[in-house]
């Protein structure tokens, strides 16, 4: 009896191990296919800091597009060859992530055809730029890769001016503008890196031949798009159509455009309501006895007019948001709001020209194969603006919502998410992130942030909170409007200055952002409520028991992804937590 149950148990043990864990086959798949995707996406690898193809440019011709075609058909029979019940919580997000960016693939080249009609999508220069600026190797080598993938730059322009075919105006003169502004990477950055470098005479004058190469070629494109014959030029409008499903790929939300579109109306309306309560405190400090509009919208604006006086002088502003950034640290330690890294930098700098045209203030954070790598406060200049258009855009980025701003793209916001993100266990999040997410959570960390008692309970921050908070929720009424329902740029102005208060400065440069994106501004909105109610609905669940320390820490881990699939995580969590 024992050799037949001793038998037995062997038996089931060599069946057990000829049969393969499927979390173990699954982290194999995506370990090939991050691998193959850096292939034929060089520069998205070199972005996260994958630098083994640094010395590639991807030429955008249809053998490219071919090539990446067959590889989201070939992954994706792969990825369906999974049972996706058997897999771990972890693995059942990464298998939806990549099953998305599989699609996408498919749908951007097949469906949306940016290629053909957004000449801006065309610039060598940020990936160069990168390559100088990021120490994640010596200077020599970083030079030295750099010399092998100038040797692609002309026939890189080359490509693109095969694919554009009636391009839209507005993308036309922005790739105009950054591709001259881009210039400068190869003929001063570069001139000065290679003389602080070591390399070969020899070499240095190669490179130098080759980027004089590639000066030709992009002032060749510019010329080329400037003479274009292009009399009938594409609506930059993107149509319901193609809105929803880029929405649907791009924004992974649990709700629908239609949906977060009616949403955003209601929160709107809410706001509203708030700032007329706050407007009305407000109003004998800073007028007196003075009779109050009728209007209370326009009441609202008189109030904030005043406000926003307070700003600082046009040759501070970068100054200001350096001395912010430890005060806004300091504070989330005191409060016990999260844990941030000091060891992870964060580099305040003047907006590189290359990445002007688009928005003021941004983050450039290092990929998670790079993760000692600086993290870039991207500051716009106001040099060379006149006294009128310097004055509109400080009033807008006022003391009171410049500070907003610094919370927003830096502490807690997208620095401390994005230090967050690198850590996650899951590679796959960190590279295939979720924009709304991560705009999501800067806008809640403004909100959280005022919760906890940043800025004093002051009248005037709180309404300024609500008009920072009301910029989101237009960027989607917006977006959606002007891309699925023809708003006109009239109508577009007046809810932007009207009913969002924004100077004229600040909408106009809205305006000139929503017809050069498509889906991006509604991230901010999407992303805060999904992530607000989640917050909410473990408050209610956990009781007591909650701690918002906790709550961000674990949230934040999960990395990147879209908030719909954490909040599903968060919540398997918690029920195992209620009935150990």
């Amino acid at each position: 009896m024992k050799k037949l149950i001793l038998l037995i148990v062997l038996s089931l043990a060599f069946i057990a191990c000829g049969q393969e864990d499927p979390n173990q086959k699954f982290d194999a798949f995506k370990e090939t296919f991050i691998t193959q995707l850096w292939k034929i996406y060089p520069d998205w690898a070199s972005s996260v800091g994958y630098h083994h193809y640094d010395s590639i440019l991807a030429v955008p011709n249809k053998e490219s597009n071919d090539k990446r075609l067959a590889f989201a058909a070939e992954k994706l029979t792969e990825l369906f060859s999974f049972d996706l019940d058997k897999l771990s919580e972890n693995n059942k997000t990464d298998y939806r992530l990549i099953e998305n960016q599989l699609n996408s693939i498919k749908w951007y080249i097949n469906a949306e055809k940016s290629f053909e009609w957004d000449p801006s999508g065309y610039n060598v220069s940020r990936s160069f730029a990168e390559m100088l600026t990021n120490n994640y190797d010596s200077l020599d080598t970083r030079l030295h890769d750099l010399g092998l993938k100038l040797v692609f730059v002309p026939a890189y322009y080359e490509a693109a001016k095969q694919n554009i075919t009636n391009p839209t105006k507005e993308h036309t003169e922005l790739a105009i503008a950054q591709n001259l502004g881009g210039v400068s990477v190869f003929e001063n950055d570069l001139k000065s890196a290679l003389e602080n470098s070591q390399l070969r005479e020899s070499e240095k004058q190669e490179i130098t031949v080759r980027a004089g190469e590639a000066v030709v070629a992009i002032k060749d494109y510019v010329a080329w798009l400037k003479n274009l014959d292009n009399k009938n030029p594409r609506s930059f409008r993107l149509g319901k159509d193609l809105y929803d499903k880029k929405f649907e790929f791009d924004i992974q939300s649990g709700y629908t455009v239609d949906q977060i579109y009616e949403k955003a109306i209601a929160r709107k309306i809410y706001l509203h309501k708030k700032m007329a309560a706050f407007a009305n405190q407000l109003w004998p400090k800073y007028f007196g006895s003075a009779m109050k509009p009728a209007d209370t919208l326009v009441m609202i604006k008189q109030v904030i007019d005043k406000v926003s006086l307070k700003h600082v002088h046009p040759d501070s502003f970068q100054i200001a948001i350096e001395r912010q950034i430890p005060e806004l640290a300091k504070f989330v330690k005191e409060k016990d709001l999260l844990y941030m890294d000091p060891s992870k930098p964060l580099v305040v700098r003047k907006e590189p020209d290359y990445m002007a045209g688009v928005a003021g203030a941004s983050i450039t954070a290092p990929g998670p194969y790079d993760k000692s790598g600086n993290t870039y406060y991207n500051v716009g200049s106001l040099s060379g603006w006149d006294k009128e258009r310097a004055e509109s855009f400080l009033r807008e980025y006022n003391y009171y919502i410049l500070q907003l701003l610094n919370v927003h793209e830096a502490i807690p916001g997208h620095y401390a998410q994005l230090v967050y993100s690198n850590q996650s266990p899951s590679i796959v999040k960190s590279i295939l992130y979720n924009g709304a997410m991560v705009e999501g959570w800067a806008v809640y960390a403004e909100l959280m942030m005022l919760e906890n008692g940043y800025g004093n309970n002051e009248p005037e921050m709180w309404l300024m909170y609500y008009k920072w908070n009301l910029r989101a929720v237009c960027n989607t009424i917006l977006d959606i409007g002007v891309h699925t329902k023809e708003m006109s740029e009239e109508s577009a102005l007046s809810l932007l200055i009207k009913e969002a208060f924004q100077q004229d400065a600040e909408a106009q440069g809205k305006w000139r952002r929503v017809s050069l994106t498509s889906v991006q501004l509604c991230s901010y909105f999407t992303g805060f409520t999904e992530i607000y109610d989640v917050r909410e609905m473990l408050k209610m669940k956990q009781g007591d028991k909650f701690r918002l320390k906790t709550f961000h820490e674990k949230f934040l881990g999960y990395g990147s992804a879209p908030v719909k699939y954490i909040r599903d995580m968060m919540l398997l969590v918690a029920d195992k937590e209620d009935n150990e």
